[in-house]
């Protein structure tokens, strides 16, 4: 027969054992979870199918989302940059969210620190409704950095929030890396 003292040990190892394995399970269920960052910005996984551009960064919070990525070596003109509408059009892949995109207006010079190129507002009809984005064209020297900003980018404080981010030091160091040597 077991003795009462052997139980209660028993009993206290088991209710130890089991307490570790759920504040285990609850630290690896907090771990997975999403970080919220102290500016609002939230690193999202790469949306689109894998093509010849290595993948971007995408980002969202502040009601929009943000997709940046380099295409190395694709500039038409090294010299110029991205300086018309149509080139936009093609190289932001603002197709890959709605291939019946619409440009809402012509576009306009753009620069993001020391990069220039072309931006346009686009409207896009996805799964949840009607949306706009900004599509932007960048280059520096023979390379694009291109990126869609989906969200309500006809407001004028939206649109300044958005630019701010691009302008942050978290894209900007996103970005040197992929230029880094060029």
């Amino acid at each position: 027969m077991i003795r009462r003292r052997t139980w209660i040990l028993a009993t206290l190892a088991a209710g130890l054992v089991l307490s570790l394995a759920g504040l285990s399970a609850y630290a690896h269920w907090l771990l997975s979870q999403p970080k919220e960052e102290p500016d609002g910005w939230q690193t999202i996984a790469w949306p689109f199918p894998r093509d010849g551009w290595p993948p971007g960064k995408a980002w969202r919070g502040h009601g929009l989302e943000v997709y940046i990525r380099p295409k190395l070596g694709f500039c038409g003109n090294c010299d110029t940059g991205v300086v018309e509408d149509s080139e936009v059009d093609r190289v932001t892949d603002i197709d890959l969210l709605d291939e019946k995109f619409t440009p809402l207006q012509d576009g306009k010079r753009i620069q993001i620190t020391d990069l220039v190129g072309r931006a346009r507002l686009y409207r896009l009809n996805m799964r949840g409704g009607e949306r706009t984005a900004l599509g932007i064209a960048v280059n520096y020297k023979c390379d694009l950095i291109v990126a869609i900003v989906l969200g309500n980018m006809t407001d004028a404080a939206t649109a300044g929030v958005a630019r701010s981010f691009l302008e942050s030091d978290k894209v900007q160091f996103w970005v040197n890396q992929q230029l880094e040597d060029r």
